[in-house]
């Protein structure tokens, strides 16, 4: 049981184009996710509707013409595959994947409300199979998509969910229990800077900062993260050119850094730079937070520049 767990955890928080194909994956997915990955959307939304036409009730069909047809912008059409995939799934954990799929579907259109709606959903899922970590992580997930869409106490209240609920996980580690609170400190930076609370928001980064100093086996994993931290913090709170130092050190290829980059220079005044960071980022393929605000946004800004 705790592997099939872990399995649909990985599946759930993976963006669909990053998941490795799996060894008893039908074909078609293999294939689709490859049209996927080289840009050819269209390409992959014929392959997938070419197999929905001969099972209406193919999950993974629905699901994978879901996304794509997220990735092209046309949301409306995205969330009516993937209701029919929550509606044709064989069992709690297929709808539970639809229902991931569709808390992101929103993400793209950066409706809070609705992909909170789905992402409870989730953590009610994991809560009544008793695993709180993947319940806390479905509550930070939506708690983002929130953030970025400007509802900051809705995104409160989720990142507070999240922690909470993981630190209920029983006989839970230190390090994990550091885990949840340096992701709940640099929740509170990011809120606190876009609410123009600096000093506030200096005080939950160097919370952050101290949690990765006195557990560094949870810092192993975590210390990428706070360049993305602090770029963010300073680019909110009116430094633009500290946000391009400590954004340079984070994850060149994460398109939500790409789009924070390309921010900074606008802000800066360097618009072919800006550019190209948002032509990185309107490339992104992912179906996950990052990539639900990055592609939408990086493609408005290519389309008024």
């Amino acid at each position: 049981m705790k592997t099939a767990l872990a399995g649909l955890v990985c599946f759930l928080l993976l963006p669909a184009a990053a998941q490795p194909p799996q060894p008893n994956a039908p074909e078609f997915l293999r294939e689709g996710q490859k049209l996927v990955r080289a840009g050819q959307l269209d390409e992959a939304l014929s392959l997938y509707q070419r197999e929905i036409e001969k099972n209406p009730a193919n999950t993974a069909a629905l699901n994978a013409a879901g996304v794509v047809l997220d990735l092209l912008g046309r949301t409306a059409e995205a969330r009516r595959y993937f209701q029919k995939s929550a509606d044709a799934a064989p069992d709690a954990q297929a709808r539970a994947v639809a229902w991931r799929q569709m808390a992101m579907s929103y993400a793209f259109d950066n409706d809070c409300a609705n992909s909170a709606r789905y992402g409870r959903r989730l953590i009610d899922y994991w809560l009544e199979r008793g695993n709180h970590f993947a319940a806390g992580e479905a509550a930070n997930e939506v708690a983002r998509v929130c953030m970025e869409a400007g509802a900051l106490d809705e995104a409160e209240r989720l990142y507070r969910t999240g922690t909470e609920t993981g630190l209920k996980e029983p006989d839970i580690s230190e390090d994990r229990r550091a885990l949840w609170m340096f992701r709940l400190e640099h929740a509170l930076a990011r809120l606190a800077a876009r609410r123009g609370q600096k000093d506030l928001a200096m005080k939950h980064m160097a919370a952050a900062k101290a949690l990765l100093e006195a557990h560094p086996e949870m810092a192993k994993q975590q210390q990428p993260f706070f360049p993305y931290l602090a770029g963010y913090v300073a680019l909110y709170t009116g430094d633009a050119s500290g946000a391009l130092e400590q954004l340079k050190q984070a994850n060149q290829n994460d398109p939500f850094i790409q789009c924070l980059m390309g921010m900074a220079h606008e802000k800066l005044g360097q618009k072919e730079e800006a550019m190209a960071c948002y032509r990185r980022a309107a490339q992104t393929t992912a179906h996950n937070p990052p990539a639900a605000f990055a592609r939408p946004f990086a493609r408005k800004k290519l389309a008024g520049q």
